[in-house]
């Protein structure tokens, strides 16, 4: 089996193609680059020097997270667009487990350190076993045992945890040097950090543990896959605390705003919280057409999402969403109360949508609409969108067309 791995996770970007066992080229670098301006490129290189037809390969594994935000975003929205174009599986690696398997058949306490920010890190308690299967001669097989998956932790609370294992340890990851001060004051136990050409994400070592899985079958589609944070980004984190009474106490911030001011529209992120009311909204206005409480919540919990609710005396009135399909974004829902439609409120959710959908990634956005909504097609030329095409009988219930719209970035 040949595959292309693909790993964005950290500082380090790296690529390599392997060809069953063999490890047929790597290309890593760990510079004053962005992986933006660096993946692209590197996977163009490796495929010059291998006469690589990208078409031949049969998987693409990719590093699922934790790690980088951006990075994250960059290596999956990569690895999915190759997926979708050459209709190819894709093996989701965890971050953490993929830079355990760099010390392959050490019988050590693995543990892996990846610097998170904000004295923490994104780690995973690791060891090599040997295999159940039959040696050939003097040959021995290892099987890597997950002690403790890959989580997220303060550095102080990862010390005591290895210190309570009491086995020796080796340490390996970005955060190591970070917080290189602590683990000497705290952690109890003998350890050693693995050397350079160990220490960092290897997407060699991501196509290793890859091929595992591809024999045990573990592969998901390109609309399958999502990366694994562990936990918000930096943007997310610092927007909570900039409204932190919204964190701690949203609903009841929620609702004495609602109080104060009854005839005010806010539009904010969908929570889970809001799904019931949202698929309620949804019902009414689009009856057997509407989606259920758990395609809602499905598709916000999604990475390649974003979701808004618009919110007026603490009812839910609005709701739309758009998934980010490489690169296009497919407007999914707008659902507006009957009693705000001639307030805006479709308007300003469906604007703000397409400018936190470009933050995603998205460039072009598209949606379809019953030709028979007049005032629906109206919201979305007056946002911008032109008819490029009709679907004949596409909806039922009653039977009705279905106008394609689309509204182009550079149009």
């Amino acid at each position: 089996m040949k595959i292309l791995a693909i790993d964005t996770s950290g500082l380090m970007g790296t690529v390599a193609i392997s060809d069953g066992d063999i490890l047929v080229a790597q290309f890593q670098i760990q510079y004053k680059t962005t992986h933006s301006e660096i993946l692209l490129p590197m996977l163009e290189d490796i495929s010059k020097k291998i006469n690589l037809d990208i078409k031949t390969i049969d998987a693409i594994a990719v590093a699922k997270g934790p790690g980088s935000f951006t990075g994250l975003r960059i290596g999956s929205a990569t690895a999915k667009g190759l997926a979708l174009a050459l209709d190819k599986p894709i093996i989701p690696v965890p971050t953490v487990d993929g830079l355990a398997y760099n010390l392959y058949g050490n019988e050590k306490i693995i543990c892996p350190m990846m610097d998170a920010r904000r004295n923490q890190v994104y780690t995973g308690i690791y060891t090599f076993v040997p295999a159940a299967t039959e040696e050939k001669g003097n040959e021995r097989f290892f099987d890597m045992r997950v002690i403790k998956s890959q989580f997220a932790t303060s550095i102080e609370d990862m010390t005591e945890t290895l210190s309570a294992i009491g086995k020796p340890t080796v340490l390996l990851g970005d955060g190591v040097p970070v917080y290189r001060d602590v683990i000497e004051k705290k952690l109890k136990v003998p350890y050693s950090l693995a050397p350079l050409h160990q220490n960092r994400q290897s997407a060699a070592s991501l196509l290793a543990l890859a091929n595992v899985y591809a024999r045990d079958g573990l592969f998901v589609s390109a609309d399958e896959f999502a990366p694994e944070y562990l936990r918000p980004s930096q943007a997310e984190r610092t927007a909570g605390e900039k409204s932190a009474g919204d964190d701690a106490g949203s609903s009841m911030e929620r609702r004495l705003e609602a109080r104060n001011n009854p005839g005010k529209v806010r539009i904010r992120q969908m929570t889970a919280e809001d799904v019931e009311d949202a698929a309620k909204l949804e019902s009414v206005n689009l009856g057997r057409e509407a989606w259920s409480q758990k395609q809602l919540l499905d598709a916000m919990t999604r990475d390649d999402t974003v979701y808004l609710v618009a919110e007026m005396a603490g009812r839910i009135v609005g709701l739309c969403g758009v998934q980010n399909i490489s690169g296009d974004g497919e407007i999914t829902n707008v659902s507006v109360a009957g009693d705000v439609r001639r307030m805006g409120t479709g308007y300003k959710m469906v604007r703000q949508l397409l400018q936190r959908g470009y933050g995603i990634g998205i460039n072009d956005y598209t949606l379809e609409v019953r030709a028979s909504n007049g005032p629906a097609i109206a919201l979305y030329e007056k946002l911008g969108f032109k008819s490029e095409g009709v679907r004949p009988g596409f909806y039922d219930g009653p039977k009705d067309d279905a106008v394609i719209y689309w509204k182009r970035k550079d149009s």
